[in-house]
């Protein structure tokens, strides 16, 4: 078979199987260079299709493709799914009887499999490499190869060894795949499986889908409820660091009603099969964790993760928080951080050999950094992993939003000196809680002791709440006017510090005040509708959740929530308008479609509902005009998103800013180029009230300035709400903006449209 019909029979796989109008970044590369028989080193995100690199060129193969994966509870998931799709997959584990395991080898031999999945360890065996040496094996797949690597978070010896077996297949394809990998474990994966430079395919590691928050860690318990009660009936995730905070939090949030469980090593492998399975299921909504929880999962509707305590490393963060969102949709990443917490993950690493101490200790400095920044998280993120050219603003993170006009910095210095003088009295042995203590006058026993009431600081900070005092400490850490010792937890002075106790330097920071609800504001992202019907949607998961248990399945493995939303959106009534949906190849549909289809037509009835028509999917966009080719840029970006791009991929094509997308289209508004209409309260987070209460401000204040308009709003509302909802309602008439420049240039950048272009042109 030729080059030219691989790629065709490929792209037909992806939508006639698996239901995908398109390849994602990077996918369609990965594919062909397989399909040659090259090996491949292949990093991309979680939930970025790793799987479907390997899956696809499966099926095309004459022969047998073998996937290593770690653990069997993930092998068993990903074969139930591949089932799902009509793909002849199989596994052998001990979780098979004898029967099954004979059964399974005969299938084998007669040459009726097509992709094969195993634990590293049961590939090594010698009587399945003496079984699978008598079959045609055109493809080696090694799932989480950071494995391989002694610098990777998660190594396993018996990865290390996958090397020997490429020998007994000289003839296979060999792909190496994960979604965490630095630089320098990619090289180590690379050397050990002898796959050159050149065939390697990063991706980017950024998941924009997930908002990540680092917040003070104060009241975690209230701080997780609150946050429980932004995603009722949502699945999420919450890690500590012990089996016995684990087994706390879970009981606490057992007796408040939830539907939770506990994972960690402590428990039986029945329990915590038992445990992973009902959460897979859906059968419960929250798992609180230990860190043995997680690489078995792929559970495509996980809508929040939370870290209650420190995780040991950026890579444990990375892997932990990749579990959010698999399926594309907004999730939450939370992770409560003090520097109390930091002491346990000390105790841990002094656990380890002096070798694992030195990397441990400078993988624990390299989180504080992510922990501690007050940039974008995603820039130290990113770069961690030697991603390079990050944008400084991502709008998914607590640093990035709700926007530059809330992040202004007050004049902290007159507290600032309260609190370094403190540390300077009383010695600079103490960490940060007992000197909040002195200087909010507290008459604890540790005070007394030390006769600290005696000091001229005792009780001079009871302005401040000891949150506020605390939050003041931190930001004096980060800005390296403190020294914190991570091993006993003291502070002391830096020579900064003496510039503003003396008067020669102000400190400007940020006072702790009410947070901010992230969850009600996540961003909807491309795939998601711009409101889709909730009742049908609830209607559709029951449903689901039914064919489910009768098929002894997890409920992702029928539909994804992504699915199932766009059928919430777009009422299908027809088996064509069906396939049409995310996710829905012939297999499906010839399985599903009658019994969604139903309850679609029956739901459209009862409410008068019509059918809306799905927009024809984008292709991979032409090649950007350079800023000189004589098409001014917010002309192009209009064009582009006329014909179907969304706001989100426009800031990916141009590489810029969501509100730099905005503020063209304005442009093009102004100079009376119409723009479709159906895009903006898609990307809109604001509730209807919300979305009233500024159409009627514009009404009355008018589209030329959105100052007035924020400002009439008490400043609720975020500049880019405003934006979207100024397009959306000039776009209901097309109205023409009123202004004779237009204002969103001027009030987010102070330039013109064409200096904005000439900025862009010089990044």
């Amino acid at each position: 078979m030729c080059l030219s019909q691989t790629s065709n029979r490929a792209q037909s796989i992806l939508k006639e199987v698996f239901g995908f109008e398109t390849y994602w970044s990077l996918q369609e590369k990965v594919i062909s260079h397989i399909l040659e028989k090259k090996d491949a080193l292949v990093v991309m995100p979680t939930g970025g299709g790793k799987s479907l690199c390997y899956q696809i060129p499966g099926m095309i193969f004459d022969g047998l493709t073998i996937v290593v994966s770690p653990l069997i509870s993930l092998m068993k998931d990903q074969v139930d799914q591949l089932r799902e799709y009509g793909v002849p997959a199989l596994f052998l584990n001990s979780t098979l009887s004898i029967e099954e395991y004979r059964a399974n080898v005969s299938k084998l031999r007669e040459n009726r499999v097509k992709l094969l999945y195993l634990a590293p360890e049961a590939l090594l065996a010698p009587r399945t490499l003496a079984l699978l040496s008598a079959l045609n094996v055109d493809c080696i797949a090694i799932d989480e190869a950071h494995c391989i690597s002694e610098w990777g978070h998660d190594f396993r010896p018996e990865y290390r060894q996958l090397a020997e077996v490429r020998a007994t297949f000289p003839d296979a394809a060999c792909v190496a795949l994960t979604a965490t990998a630095t630089p320098r474990v990619r090289d180590d994966i690379r050397q050990s499986l002898s796959i050159d430079d050149q065939s390697q395919y990063i991706g980017s590691f950024n998941r924009p889908n997930l908002f990540l928050e680092v917040t003070p860690k104060t009241e975690p318990l209230d701080q997780v409820l609150t946050l429980l009660q932004q995603y009722p009936n949502e699945s999420g995730i919450i890690y500590c660091a012990t089996r016995r905070q684990t087994d706390d939090l879970h009981a606490v949030l057992h007796r408040k009603g939830y539907s939770v469980r506990p994972y960690h090593a402590g428990l039986s492998e029945k329990e915590r099969t038992e445990n992973q399975e009902r959460f897979s299921r859906d059968d419960i909504r929250i798992i609180v964790a230990t860190i043995a929880f997680g690489m078995g999962i792929n559970k495509p509707n996980v809508r929040f993760v939370v870290h209650y305590d420190l995780p040991g490393s950026i890579d444990n963060y990375y892997q932990e928080i990749g579990r959010a969102g698999r399926d594309g949709l907004p999730a939450h990443c939370l992770l409560l951080f003090g520097y109390g917490d930091i002491q346990k993950v000390q105790f841990f690493i002094g656990q380890k050999t002096e070798q694992e101490q030195r990397v441990a200790n400078i993988l624990l400095s390299q989180l504080m950094g992510f922990a501690e920044t007050d940039l974008c998280r995603r820039v130290p993120l990113l770069n961690y992993f030697g991603e390079t050219g990050v944008p400084d603003r991502c709008g998914m993170c607590d640093n990035c939003r709700p926007g530059e006009e809330e992040k202004n910095l007050v004049d902290l210095t007159l507290p600032a000196q309260m609190f370094l003088s403190c540390v300077k009295r009383t010695g600079e042995f103490f960490g940060a809680g007992h000197i909040v203590d002195v200087l909010r006058g507290s008459n604890s026993q540790k005070i007394l002791k030390f006769g600290h009431e005696e000091l001229s600081t005792y009780g001079i900070g009871t302005a401040y709440s000891a949150k506020q005092w605390r939050h003041i400490a931190r930001q004096l850490i980060q800005k390296s006017l403190l020294f914190y010792n991570y091993e006993h937890g003291s502070l002391k002075l830096t020579p900064k510090a003496w510039e503003v106790l003396r008067g020669k330097e102000t400190f400007l920071g940020r006072l702790e005040g009410a947070k901010k609800e992230h969850g009600a504001v996540l961003r909807q992202r491309e795939g998601e509708a711009e409101t889709f019907d909730s009742g049908l949607f609830e209607t559709l998961r029951k449903k689901r959740k039914e064919l489910a248990d009768q098929a002894n399945l997890p409920p992702y493995a029928i539909f994804h929530d992504r699915t199932l939303r766009e059928m919430a959106v777009y009422y299908p009534r027809t088996r064509e308008s069906l396939s049409a949906i995310y996710g829905i190849g012939m297999r499906k549909l010839e399985k599903y479609a009658d019994a969604f289809l139903d309850i679609i037509r029956e739901h459209c009835q009862t409410h008068q509902i019509p059918e809306r028509q799905k927009p024809a999917p984008i292709s991979e966009p032409a090649p950007i005009p350079p800023a000189d080719s004589g098409k001014r840029r917010y002309l192009v970006i209009g064009e582009r998103f006329n014909q179907g791009r969304t706001i989100e991929q426009l800031a990916g094509d141009f590489n810029i800013r969501r509100d730099t997308v905005l503020s063209h289209l304005y442009q093009c508004l102004w100079e009376n180029h119409p723009l479709r209409q159906n895009d903006f309260l898609m990307n809109s987070s604001l509730t209807e009230d919300q979305r009233q209460s500024v159409l009627s401000s514009f009404a009355r204040l008018g589209t030329e300035l959105l100052r007035p308009v924020f400002e009439d709003l008490n400043g609720t509302i975020p500049y880019e709400e405003l934006k979207l909802l100024r397009l959306h309602h000039l776009c209901r008439d097309q109205n023409r903006p009123e202004n004779p420049k237009p204002a969103g240039l001027q009030e987010t950048h102070g330039l013109s449209g064409k200096a904005v272009e000439q900025t862009e042109s010089g990044r």
